[in-house]
């Protein structure tokens, strides 16, 4: 059975369906076969740079229906880097040593780490900082980490964005209409060309691959003077205008944000075929609600290699799926290698196989 041993474990960066899946299989795998103590991060590495640490005991009674609960239930933060934290004055701290006093305080034996490649990047340089022992498991609704094939909360988001094309489709054929649907994906158009591939879509526009708004006109004309007076279109929210530029939008205290590039492309189209054209920005309900089938077994498989790692004393590792089954990488790889989407790959290949336009 091995020694016993107390780890902890935290969310870090947007939340995602999946989360609470990952936290469930690692208790049960820590409590139910090692007998093992784990102990639940609140609010990231926040919790562990409070005085005293914040955090909740987690035992196996505590993981009744979390594997069908969306968010996580340790809490999460997206902001506040540790070596350069925010202070109320307005000047920045390196609170780095805060954490690692924190993973002290609690007598952990090792954390486990759920995260994109900024919160991984992070929480390796604490923990090659303060000797800590981490364990790392991939979560990004992106899906752009290179060295795995499922991120937790991908499968999901795609999953939510085809629905949303299956329910328009109604309105655009009832009304005659363009409707463009804008999805989630910061660098990547992972979930755009899947749920347009899905979801039926005429017109998939994602950041890998140029367009223009003659090209996209030209396929709605090809519809039209085939019968077909709609037409549905999925943007990834990382496409840029036709001459390059970011669309981005500033809330009331000056954070810039990605968005705005489907009523950008409202516009365009509307002035160019004089199409009639609805906008449907999903923003964050590609986070939430109920972690789809797959999701559910990718979380599970990777909590419970997670903990299997810290048994056999493999740290600095990342779960990762590959070649249908659970591996461990180097985390310094898996963040190192950035995945967008293959311009030659499968998917790009089926979608104008499809007759789906691309925008090029």
């Amino acid at each position: 059975m091995g020694e016993f041993k107390r780890i902890g474990i935290l969310t870090s960066g947007g939340d995602c369906a999946g989360l609470n899946a990952v936290i469930r299989a690692v208790v049960c795998r820590a409590v139910g076969t090692y007998n093992w103590e784990v102990l639940g991060i609140r609010q990231a590495t926040q919790g562990l740079m409070s005085s005293p640490p914040e955090f909740m005991l987690l035992d196996l009674d505590k993981m009744d229906r979390l594997l069908t609960a969306g968010g996580t239930v340790l809490g999460t933060t997206n902001k506040g880097d540790p070596f350069a934290f925010p202070m109320p004055d307005g000047t920045v701290l390196d609170r780095s040593e805060d954490i690692i006093a924190g993973y002290r305080e609690l007598g952990l034996d090792a954390i486990i780490g759920i995260g994109g490649d900024g919160s991984l990047a992070i929480l390796r340089r604490l923990a090659l900082q303060g000797n800590l022992n981490l364990v790392a498991i991939p979560k990004t609704i992106d899906n752009d980490l290179g060295s795995t094939e499922h991120s937790i909360g991908f499968d999901t988001a795609v999953n939510i964005a085809t629905e949303a094309l299956d329910r328009l489709h109604f309105t655009a054929a009832s009304h005659s209409r363009v409707m463009i649907l804008e999805v989630m994906g910061r660098d990547a158009g992972h979930i755009a060309i899947s749920a347009g591939i899905a979801g039926g879509a005429d017109v998939i526009l994602i950041p890998e691959i140029p367009y223009t708004i003659a090209n996209v006109c030209k396929k709605i004309y090809d519809r039209q003077n085939q019968g077909k007076n709609y037409s549905l279109i999925v943007v990834s929210e990382a496409v840029r205008t036709e001459e390059g530029e970011p669309v981005m939008s500033t809330n009331r205290l000056g954070q810039c944000r990605l968005g705005g590039i489907g009523q950008y492309l409202s516009d365009k189209i509307c002035d160019c075929s004089g199409a009639e054209t609805r906008v449907t920005v999903l923003g964050h309900t590609q986070r939430g609600g109920t972690p789809s089938p797959l999701d559910r077994l990718t979380a599970s498989a990777f909590g419970v290699a997670a903990v299997d790692l810290i048994a056999d004393g493999k740290y600095d590792q990342m779960v990762s799926w590959q070649n249908r089954q659970v591996v461990s990488v180097p985390i310094a790889d898996a963040i190192a290698q950035y995945r967008a989407v293959d311009l030659n790959g499968t998917l790009v290949k089926t979608a104008r196989g499809l007759g789906i336009c691309l925008g090029d």
